[in-house]
């Protein structure tokens, strides 16, 4: 079930684990497993039972917890079907994380609540609004991934990427096999440092960057090759002989790149919003740096643009810099919901040396506490980690207020990995699972806690055996 494997699979589990016990010669063993029940209606019922036990593990995680939020976001699936998953991370007062699948929504009628515009976000009628109308006053932020990608996708050289993908696609793409294979020799007979281009996908958060520095790489490769042996592709060659166009790839293939750095950063799960907005802060500062470098030409941050420059004598990319101006304005609007957490995330990173009259005055005597406490300032330990060394005696409304901080989500990277595990199981030929059972697939299949299944075997009172 954690591998997302088809629930008709249990039959043919069952008798290769037979045949192989005949081969072995142990015909004892083999007729015992000629008892297991690994039907399809008994995988899926099998199913059910370990769903549920999970499901009601998180509500007691829940009722338990200091304090919980929770992550939402939606996809469609295969069959046109809008998919809403809920989340929700919650807290002990020891400082473990907990990031469960809380429900999957199927959305056959509305799609009400949708994947982080203003319809999550609206006032009025997204989600957040649809909190304010019936009085639920918490803070709500807007995944941080999600502004990344949106920040990126506002860098102005849209041209340069469609012409990029349209190039990869006249290679690669579709029913195009035959042009593929000779771009593959060719490349061979080139000796190519890369076999072959890379397709990009809006969808992948990575795909455009991975494509962009595979395609400056072979740029020589792909226009002999279009010289060569792709007809009617004069102006495609014409863009990859125009230093305008190859400024333009070199430096959509540089800051896209910094930004994946960036998008590696941000992903992950059991992160705290401290840390995430720590990475979005530096790349800010980068950009700034970015910008700096850009106004006196240098290239010590650009790799593809030096490289360019090294062809191309007397090549200046001093105007990209109104591109990085643009982009840190776009970083700073996205990101501007964040700034309420500002006080609280730097209070979180240096508790030892903040300044004590601006904090909450709630927790200012305890502060003078910790700032004075010989073992906590001579400790190593960061983040987290640091908090946990707080005695709840001594320190019981900081470690409160730790933990809150902690618990919330910043992201919905989480929904995004189970995405992936519902396009697994829900595909072209797997489309017929009905809401229910997909919600149990998906719950056992992203689920980090343990099952106990000596609880679940002793709650049958009989076992059931296969005729």
């Amino acid at each position: 079930m954690k591998a997302k494997k088809a629930l008709s699979d249990g039959e043919l589990i069952k008798n290769c684990a037979i045949k192989m016990a005949e081969a072995f010669n142990e015909n004892k063993v083999g007729n015992k497993f000629q008892t297991v029940p690994l039907s399809k209606q008994t995988v899926t019922r099998r199913l059910e039972d370990i769903s549920n036990q999970i499901s009601n593990n998180v509500k007691d995680i829940i009722a338990n917890c200091s304090y919980f939020s929770i992550a939402l976001d939606e996809s469609t699936d295969v069959s046109d079907t809008n998919q809403l998953l809920i989340f929700v991370r919650a807290i002990k007062e020891d400082f473990t994380i907990f990031e469960e699948l809380l429900q999957v929504c199927s959305l056959h009628s509305t799609t009400r609540v949708t994947d982080g515009a203003k319809s999550m976000t609206g006032t009025i009628s997204g989600f957040v609004g649809f909190l304010r109308q019936n009085q639920i006053t918490v803070p709500t932020l807007h995944c941080i991934i999600h502004q990344e990608a949106l920040c990126a996708k506002s860098i102005k050289l849209s041209t340069t990427m469609a012409t990029v993908t349209k190039i990869t696609n006249l290679i690669r793409g579709g029913n195009r096999s035959l042009t593929h294979r000779k771009f593959l020799t060719l490349l061979e007979e080139m000796d190519s440092a890369y076999g072959d281009l890379l397709l990009h996908t809006e969808v992948r958060w990575l795909s455009r960057g991975k494509c962009l520095v595979r395609f400056f790489e072979l740029r020589h490769e792909i226009a002999t090759f279009l010289r060569e042996e792709v007809t009617n592709s004069a102006e495609l060659q014409n863009d990859l002989e125009d230093v305008e166009f190859l400024r333009n790839l070199a430096f959509l293939t540089d800051i896209t790149q910094h930004l994946n750095v960036l998008n590696l950063q941000l992903q992950g799960k059991k992160q705290t919003i401290c840390q995430m907005v720590g990475f979005v802060d530096s790349f800010r500062k980068k950009l700034h740096l970015f910008k700096s470098a850009l106004d006196k030409n240098n290239l010590l941050h650009f790799p593809c643009c030096r490289k360019l420059s090294e062809e191309e004598e007397g090549l200046e990319f001093r105007d990209y810099t109104e591109i990085i101006e643009d982009l840190s304005s776009e970083f700073d609007r996205r990101f501007n919901d964040f700034e309420s957490f500002r006080p609280d995330i730097s209070l979180f990173s240096n508790p030892i040396h903040c300044d004590i009259e601006s904090q909450p005055g709630h927790l200012q005597l305890e502060l003078c506490e910790l700032q004075c406490d010989p073992s906590l300032n001579t400790s190593q330990v960061t983040g987290i980690d640091f908090w946990k060394l707080l005695s709840p005696e001594r320190y019981p409304l900081l470690r409160n207020w730790a933990l809150k901080l902690c618990s919330v989500f910043a992201s919905t990277y989480i929904c995004e990995t189970a995405f992936s595990s519902l396009k697994h199981v829900k595909s072209k030929n797997r489309n017929r699972l009905s809401d229910v059972v997909l919600s149990h697939i998906l719950r056992v299949a992203t689920s980090q806690l343990e099952v106990d299944f000596i609880s679940l075997v002793s709650s049958f009172m009989k076992p059931q055996c296969s005729h």
